[in-house]
């Protein structure tokens, strides 16, 4: 690109020990339908070989930022910060883009200047890229994401292309959220311009044990109550803050982040795409790596009854 060229769009993704998915998250990028963008790929510290296998591709697209460890959230602000498109498209560095996600999605907000963010459908996989089941955001249209936004995150992280002018003024992704910043900026985000989910399925959303997600059950309910009041007040005040990373940290080891993993996946098994042996099978890897959370062992049994049994109650619990 020369130097006078106007860059319409940044793809931006941060990467921390990404190794193992990282190089055909990069390529479903390379791949897109809509090719005018710089590709923004920053290596958060990785202990393993993600930077080797970034510096694999020689796309002139890419740009690789290679830092000491900052976090999630100080690395998307810092990436926002340099990004020179003026719309940005969020990629984790474990995902898989379909091909025309980017140009569907840029062209919507191109075509609708009162719109700021925009999200998609998405289907998940896990580790291995086993397809596990289609995910659809709580909402669509603003209307309905204005209504349902302090009950559960209306977008799928991954899958949004937001107005870097519009995240700057909403004050970036804010850093006392932990684990759900992107929540929060996206309430934020309702002062300046309209948002929407789009119906197609732009996305393939992975579920990895490196992932620093945990199922929000898993954290408990101190977590959840902190979470919540944070969505109602629009900030986290210093001493929830405080609070929230003293439970984020004494989660975060690995064997706690294996078993939510897999306890993440036998719940779909039981339900969203159900396989009463597949979801006993990773029960049991929770029970394994954690075997003092009772939930593995009461829905280990509970995968047990038929799944037409098992998919009913799930829906009527639901409801």
């Amino acid at each position: 690109m020369s130097q006078s060229h106007n860059i319409p769009l940044t793809v931006l993704m941060p990467a921390y020990n990404t190794g193992l998915y990282i190089r055909e998250a990069i390529q479903s990028i390379l791949d897109q339908t809509f090719i005018d963008f710089e590709f923004i790929i920053i290596n958060d510290g990785s202990k393993d070989n993600t930077l080797d296998v970034i510096r694999t591709f020689s796309d002139p697209r890419i740009k690789i930022i290679d830092q000491q460890n900052k976090g999630l959230i100080d690395t998307l602000n810092e990436g926002i910060k340099i990004a020179k498109g003026d719309i940005i498209a969020r990629m984790d560095a474990d995902d898989i883009c379909y091909p025309e996600r980017l140009e569907i999605e840029y062209n919507f907000l191109v075509e609708n200047s009162d719109y700021v963010l925009v999200g998609s459908e998405a289907d998940v996989i896990d580790k291995d890229g086993n397809y596990l089941m289609h995910l659809s955001p709580v909402g669509h249209t603003h209307e309905e994401i204005e209504e349902r936004i302090d009950i559960k995150c209306p977008f799928i992280h991954p899958s949004v292309m937001f107005r870097k002018s519009a995240v700057i003024a909403a004050g970036l992704y804010p850093k006392n959220a932990l684990t759900f910043e992107d929540h929060l900026l996206w309430k934020k985000l309702l002062k300046y311009g309209r948002i929407c989910n789009l119906p197609e399925t732009l996305l393939k959303a992975r579920f990895n044990p490196e992932s620093v997600t945990i199922d929000e059950k898993w954290r408990g309910g101190e977590f959840v109550e902190l979470r919540r009041k944070a969505l109602s007040n629009g900030i986290v005040a210093e001493d929830d803050a405080k609070r929230l990373k003293e439970i984020i940290q004494s989660q975060n080891f690995a064997t706690y982040k294996q078993a939510s993993y897999y306890a993440m996946v036998g719940k779909k098994y039981l339900w969203n795409n159900p396989n009463g042996k597949l979801a006993r099978k990773h029960f049991a890897e929770a029970i394994r790596h954690y075997p003092k959370n009772p939930e593995s062992y009461i829905l280990y049994m509970f995968s047990f009854l038929p799944a037409a049994w098992r998919v009913g109650l799930y829906k009527s619990f639901k409801k």
